[in-house]
């Protein structure tokens, strides 16, 4: 059974700030910052552990999971990855799942929006487009005996951050 944990990056600068003329390169605010390691001490407090911990290399996404790497002392477990950027491919980033090394039962994700709901509602309900709410720093589980392309996940909780935060 494969736990799939996936966790939206924390606050962000806002877009269009002309220091961050990419979008790529929008950091954390310290706020977010603040909040994610209070999201990152509520996950631990789930007692959530991780073989693997893929992110977007996009910045915020980055430091939203070397947050959860350092709660964790999970340095050694974390990945950079395309295929979590807003603009990935979800069939890459289902055969990059499929060939990490066992085991790679509980692997964490950390990405965008669109992108994180509509991978939930493609192996949820088959269809990408179902509507799913992802709050920043909001964090989704679903389990799979088999990770594919149609409905084969069963969504098990989607908790915000709020909620995260209480666990501590």
């Amino acid at each position: 059974m494969m736990n799939l944990y996936l966790l939206r990056h924390a606050i962000a600068a806002p877009r269009g700030v002309s220091c961050y003329a990419l979008d790529s390169k929008r950091p954390l605010t310290s706020d977010g910052a603040k909040k994610m390691r209070r999201v990152a001490k509520g996950m631990l407090a789930l007692d959530l552990s991780f073989d693997y911990i893929l992110s977007s290399p996009y910045v915020r996404a980055h430091q939203t999971a070397e947050i959860v790497v350092e709660v964790f002392k999970a340095k050694e477990k974390l990945k950079l990855t395309k295929h979590l950027t807003p603009s990935g491919n979800p069939e890459a980033l289902l055969r990059e799942l499929h060939s990490l090394p066992k085991p790679a039962d509980r692997v964490l994700l950390v990405g965008h929006e669109p992108y994180l709901s509509r991978l939930i509602s493609q192996l949820f309900t088959g269809q990408p487009d179902h509507a799913v709410t992802m709050k920043k720093a909001g964090l989704c589980l679903l389990t799979a005996e088999s990770l594919r392309e149609d409905r084969c996940a069963t969504l098990e909780w989607l908790l915000t951050p709020r909620q995260l935060a209480l666990m501590r």
